[in-house]
């Protein structure tokens, strides 16, 4: 084939994930902004529909509408469709479809389903797509069970209307999109473990990654045998629950704008419902702009950082935080390699988790002044809207709707980055990787 071939300039995986999120967010901004899928019937303007539709195709879950009183049921059906496409993977439903109509993988298929979801090895890659599939779902109808009855039983609501609301926010929470049919989120449930536990623990399980969660079924009483990827998943993804947990009870147990209007079981459930959610969640229980700014600044961090790899969680993963900790220590210790349990990590593997905090922080760094620019709010508020964005978030300062349509555009940018990563990207543009040849002389250069 000559060079320059449409399918030369397409070969690389990475590009057909941006292309796949890039075309499901403009058939959505379409689907939105007719007629049916506003509540009033009155189209909504392109902006609000591609800023809807960005956020649920990304699982960030900002708005910057009320989506429960804004949209209609059509409209809900939409956003909720969006999202669980984006959850699942364009490549990886894409992988699915192969399978059932063909019921073989040819290699490109196999190629473009293992850059989304990250499968280190391309064995067996049907029968994980199957999987992925089969376990979303699965927790998702666990989910909605538990939200179902609850709504029934707690809240009086009819077995369809019920039903609606468990598997909208069961859908939502499991693949981290933080979006609610309530305009305060779920503040009216803080108290209410029946709503609040089920979500927390789909969201857990969302940002945990497929790969994660599929070797915890396979060798949960052999930790031993767990590979690094999981546990550094693991014992990051407990240290920030809990130390998350215990900053924001202290921090706001006697705020009475957020804990402290609670009782004390509804402080401890509030706050580690709280400590969950920046994590990719983007669902809260509390008045998140009437948080004290330490409260707002830890959040920041836990945004950052987000979830775990190939997971629906977004931030630079925590197993890059994990990799660069291991990275420090080393290099504190002067030792020429970097080991992790029993392990030597690659250079590759390092380089790539350098690049992704630089490029993430640049980018945080960038976009926070252009929105400062734009928009008359302080520095904490734009810096937490620009946080959730680009880690996919969701939860707001409460300042998203006032964003004028240049500094919403901005945003929805950095929703679409963030869900596709910086690294796939970047590697997205590049038409080709050149493998060097050679190697230049070395040379020691001063640091610090």
């Amino acid at each position: 084939m000559r060079r320059g071939a449409p399918a030369e300039k397409f070969r690389h995986p990475a590009q057909v994930v941006a292309i796949g999120f890039g075309t499901a967010g403009l058939v959505g901004t379409g689907l939105l902004s007719t007629p049916m899928a506003a509540a009033s019937g009155v189209p909504s303007d392109w902006t609000t529909a591609l800023f809807t539709a960005t956020s649920a195709v990304s699982l960030t879950g900002l708005a910057v509408v009320d989506t429960g009183a804004h949209w209609s049921v059509f409209g809900e059906v939409v956003i909720a469709a969006l999202f669980q496409i984006g959850g699942l993977g364009i490549m990886t439903l894409a992988t699915l479809f192969t399978v059932l109509l063909s019921g073989r993988l040819g290699l490109r298929a196999r190629l473009l389903a293992q850059a989304e979801t990250k499968v280190l090895g391309m064995a067996g890659l049907r029968r994980v797509v199957r999987n992925v599939v089969l376990f979303s779902l699965l927790c998702e109808a666990v989910t909605a069970a538990v939200l179902t009855g609850r709504m029934m039983v707690g809240y009086d609501e009819s077995l369809g209307r019920a039903l609606y609301i468990g598997v909208f926010h069961s859908v939502s929470a499991f693949n981290n999109a933080g979006f609610a049919l309530w305009p305060d989120s779920l503040t009216r449930f803080a108290t209410d473990p029946w709503i609040c536990l089920p979500i927390a623990l789909a969201v857990i399980v969302g940002g945990l990654g497929f790969p994660v969660v599929f070797e915890l079924l396979r060798s949960w009483r052999r930790p031993r045998t767990w590979t690094v990827l999981t546990r550094i998943t693991l014992v990051m993804t407990v240290v920030l629950l809990a130390g998350g947990t215990l900053v924001f009870l202290a921090t706001e147990w006697r705020n009475p704008r957020t804990l402290g209007a609670l009782d004390d079981p509804g402080k401890l459930l509030a706050g580690f419902f709280t400590a969950v959610m920046p994590r990719s969640g983007g669902f809260n229980s509390i008045d998140i702009g009437a948080m004290y700014p330490s409260s707002w600044l830890v959040t920041d961090l836990l945004m950052f950082i987000g979830g775990g790899s190939a997971s629906t969680a977004g931030g630079i993963k925590v197993t890059t935080v994990g990799l660069l900790a291991f990275v420090i220590w080393a290099e504190l210790r002067g030792e020429p390699s970097v080991n992790a349990g029993h392990r030597r990590l690659a250079s590759s593997t390092q380089r790539q988790a350098v690049a992704i905090v630089f490029i993430s922080g640049t980018l945080v760094a960038l976009s926070t002044y252009v929105l400062l620019v734009l928009t008359p709010h302080s520095l904490d508020q734009v810096l937490f809207e620009v946080l959730s964005a680009t880690a996919t978030v969701g939860v707001s300062a409460g300042i998203t709707p006032e964003v004028p349509p240049a500094g919403r555009l901005l945003l929805v940018v950095l929703m679409f980055v963030g869900r596709i990563g910086p690294l796939t990207l970047g590697s997205a543009l590049a038409l080709r990787e050149r493998a060097r040849r050679y190697e230049l002389p070395e040379e020691r250069m001063i640091v610090g």
